[in-house]
């Protein structure tokens, strides 16, 4: 059957209807999800793909997630034949499509009729999915059963009807099944209401003219993304970036990125990076495609719809067995943060010969604390995830980098939320929130700041704490001629104790009522040469504190 035309206006309309109801969905999202890693730090991703597998649109949340999603759509695709109007599948398996074990995910289908064209697709990190300890990561791990429960794609509702004994099972293993429940409930009812709006426009449009107007939104985000490769440097580039560590005994690991532009196309080449680890540092298939994804979205127009399409110039090469694509049944956890920033780092690193008026500096790595512990005010267990203390951006040729801002693999999609309500909410009192003077790389263009925390457990019983991050070792990376920044300090201050060092990759840190966190970290790497920043700025940074020529007396 011939397909209808659609001129441009349609094509236009019907985009901005697809970006309306993933943006609408995660509203949604916000608005219902229990868990604070959610409804404040908005953990979650959501977005529209094809029965092809293609991403259609998506909404601006955390891009490390929708990167992935094509791959788990395929594994879904793959899995089951027989998608009725009321199925709802639910999967967060690595090595089933998934990016790491704390992302579910929840597709339902939509149909036109008795067609089915779509999946409305909800993703979103859990704060908890049972292992061996809380908070989803562990540091521990040599295998990946030890990092919670894995969900292949399962039907979790049939024609409407919920599976409860599947329900229950999962609840059961995971040790906040209140949240949970509540969590999952959110986001079965976003995704249903993306169904509900695109049946909506079916209704409006004709089922057929909106299939057309996607495969002209597609062919449309090609085309922008090739003409802006097309301006690049055509040439072999290379790139490197560096894990601090494993966690055991193997330091500096290395990723490598091989870039090859010709003509409006882009080949990465990852094979050259370390072998695989036997930790949490290792990369899920999907999330090493994601990471290269978000490299390549970050350089071309922002204007452009980062969908299938618009990914269409890019081909990845990998090789299974190394740091960037373990072998099924390695702990992978911490992918989603690292090596995902290190990867982009390595491949925006590697462009900067191909087109060095787009690429920016390297931004903050990822430094997470999960505890566990009793709050006094209400008897009950809670978990807290530390999505404060954000570090800075990389400086970019456009300015100054966004100082708190965020990692590279979330761009600022991650929020570290109200301190007041984190603090009504929890044991806890935010002591000292501010940025950190001298905490970004030098250049023409000067490195965002990371922050300055202090914060106090006012429990009465002893919590439990663990780490899982990266960064104290390496900071965020200088580009251009720009200087590196500074990289994370974290310590835990106890009355009558020395300070103890926290490393970024423990577990069973106990931390006494009474108790302080102090985090200093990381600011953005500086893009360009020191040598070229205006007096004008560096007097202006002087003025308001943001960089001083006594750091002695800044709090370390």
């Amino acid at each position: 059957m011939t397909s209808p035309a659609v001129d441009p206006i349609t094509r236009s309309v019907v985009q901005h209807r697809l970006s309306s109801i993933v943006t609408e969905m995660g509203e949604a999202m916000l608005r219902t999800s229990y868990s604070q890693i959610l409804n404040s730090s908005r953990d979650f991703s959501l977005a529209l793909c094809d029965v092809n597998a293609r991403l259609i649109a998506q909404a601006d949340h955390i891009p490390v997630h929708v990167g992935a999603l094509p791959w788990a759509t395929r594994a879904v695709e793959e899995r089951f034949k027989d998608v009725v109007p009321g199925d709802v599948i639910l999967m967060n398996d690595p090595y089933h499509g998934g990016s790491h074990l704390p992302d579910v995910t929840v597709f339902v289908p939509i149909f036109a009729g008795a067609r089915r064209l779509f999946w409305s697709i909800v993703r979103a990190h859990q704060s908890d999915i049972g292992g061996a300890t809380h908070g989803a990561y562990n540091p521990d791990a040599t295998e990946i059963w030890q990092e919670g429960i894995r969900i292949p794609p399962i039907k979790l509702y049939e024609a409407g009807r919920v599976r409860d004994d599947i329900l229950d099972m999962l609840a059961l293993n995971v040790r906040n099944a209140h949240d949970f429940r509540g969590d999952l409930a959110a986001m079965i009812g976003a995704a249903h209401l993306g169904e509900r709006r695109m049946a909506k426009l079916f209704a409006e449009m004709g089922a057929e003219i909106v299939e057309a107007a996607v495969e002209a939104v597609l062919d449309a985000a090609e085309q922008q993304a090739r003409a802006v490769v097309a301006t690049w440097k055509d040439g072999t580039f290379y790139g490197e970036a560096f894990l601090d560590d494993d966690g055991r005994d193997r330091k500096n690991i290395r990723i490598s990125a091989k870039v090859t532009k010709r003509g409006s196309d882009i080949e990465v080449d990852l094979s050259e990076s370390d072998p695989q680890a036997q930790s949490f540092v290792n990369s899920s298939h999907a999330n090493m495609h994601a990471a290269v994804v978000m490299a390549f979205a970050y350089l071309i127009d922002p204007d452009t719809p980062k969908n299938s399409g618009a990914l269409r110039p890019l081909k990845v090469i990998a090789k299974q067995g190394t740091i960037v694509w373990a072998d099924p049944g390695l702990p992978v956890t911490l992918c989603t943060s690292h090596p995902s920033n290190e990867i982009v780092e390595a491949v925006i690193k590697a462009l900067a010969g191909s087109c060095p008026d787009r690429v920016m500096a390297g931004w903050g790595r990822r430094f997470r604390i999960a505890v566990k512990g009793e709050n006094p005010a209400t008897g009950r267990g809670f978990i807290w995830h530390l999505f404060h203390a954000r570090p800075g951006g990389g400086a970019s040729p456009g300015g100054d980098g966004w100082s708190s801002i965020g990692e590279w693999h979330s761009v600022g999609g991650l929020k570290f939320g109200s301190i007041e309500v984190a603090e009504a909410r929890f044991p806890l009192h935010f002591r000292r929130h501010e940025f950190l003077a001298n905490s970004g790389g030098d250049g023409q263009y000067r490195g965002g700041l990371g922050v300055a925390l202090d914060l106090v457990f006012e429990t009465e019983k002893p919590s439990l704490g663990n780490t899982a991050g990266e960064g104290t070792t390496h900071g965020s990376a200088g580009m251009l001629g720009g200087k590196d920044s500074k990289p994370h300090h974290y310590r835990l201050l106890s009355h009558g104790k020395a300070p103890r060092e926290l490393r970024t990759k423990e577990t069973g840190i106990v931390i006494m009522p009474g108790d302080c966190l102090e985090v200093r970290s990381a600011g953005g790497g500086g893009f360009g040469p020191p040598e070229k920043r205006t007096k004008a700025a560096r007097e202006r940074d002087r003025l308001q504190g943001l960089v001083t020529d006594d750091e002695k007396g800044l709090p370390r």
